[in-house]
């Protein structure tokens, strides 16, 4: 298994939320660029897909990608510290080292209160 160990800022390892998760290595603040989502573009929903709305005219509504770095560990929270801009994720706020990094899925997933 891959060990998801190449971002300064962040780690992958196990979630009070679900699963595994990411968190912070060290203090986060406010505005930071915590990294880039890769993976690879699909159709088909699956546990680390990421949807994001597609450009306008591009005929699609939105495009998954299919998580294989260590952002594909991001779990759900009503309450986030991190934000996705496209692909790219930020610090919301000041996030503190050892806090989970999470971000609001969307409104599909207003049942859950983390």
């Amino acid at each position: 298994m891959a060990e998801y160990d190449s971002n300064r800022l962040c780690y992958v390892a196990d979630s009070d939320v679900h699963g595994r998760g990411l968190f912070a290595r060290c203090d986060i603040p406010a505005g930071t660029w915590i990294g880039h989502y890769d993976g690879v573009e699909t159709q088909e929903n699956g546990m680390h897909v990421l949807w994001i709305e597609a450009e306008a005219g591009s005929g699609e509504e939105w495009i998954g990608y299919d998580g294989t770095n260590e952002l594909r560990f991001l779990n759900h929270s009503r309450h986030p510290n991190g934000e996705m801009d496209g692909l790219d994720l930020y610090a919301h706020r000041d996030i503190e080292a050892g806090e989970e990094i999470t971000f609001d899925y969307g409104e599909d997933f207003e049942a859950y209160d983390n």
